[in-house]
């Protein structure tokens, strides 16, 4: 028998130039200047919305720049849903929801690759509906309580 990779397996330590490198190229992002503002955009719209060990965890897995990008904001008292999420990005960036969709997946792809499988779905069960797909996995329905 040999070891198969698992898909989504954390990875290593990663700078925030190869951060950075990561997201130019899964966003297509002329500039590494754009790639960096898209990742303090994302970073900083997600931090608005994640709380508790998630929060915590997730800031240890990313370089440091990212980390305190993410941890610079105190969480929203007002939870949105992965679109709520998109439309307050743009209007924050003043860009079009599909420019802030589009920057989203590209930043939240990597931050996936570097939480891991294990992190990522507690960030997804701590999160509202709709932030599976920014993080490019299944959104998978929640099992709603039977009606008595």
């Amino acid at each position: 028998m040999y070891d198969q990779p698992r898909a989504n397996q954390p990875q290593k330590a990663m700078t925030f130039d190869q951060m950075l490198e990561r997201v130019r190229h899964e966003g297509a992002h002329p500039t590494r200047e754009r790639a960096a503002q898209s990742i303090h955009n994302v970073l900083a719209a997600l931090g608005r919305q994640l709380t508790g060990d998630e929060r915590v965890d997730l800031a240890q897995c990313l370089p440091v720049e990212a980390a305190l990008t993410l941890t610079a904001h105190i969480p929203s008292t007002e939870q949105l849903t992965g679109w709520g999420f998109v439309k307050d990005l743009a209007e924050r960036t003043g860009t079009s929801p599909a420019v802030a969709r589009w920057d989203t997946g590209a930043v939240l792809a990597v931050v996936t690759r570097l939480a891991g499988p294990d992190l990522l779905a507690r960030i997804l069960r701590r999160l509202p509906g709709g932030y599976a797909l920014l993080f490019g996995q299944a959104e998978l329905r929640r099992p709603e309580p039977a009606a008595a």
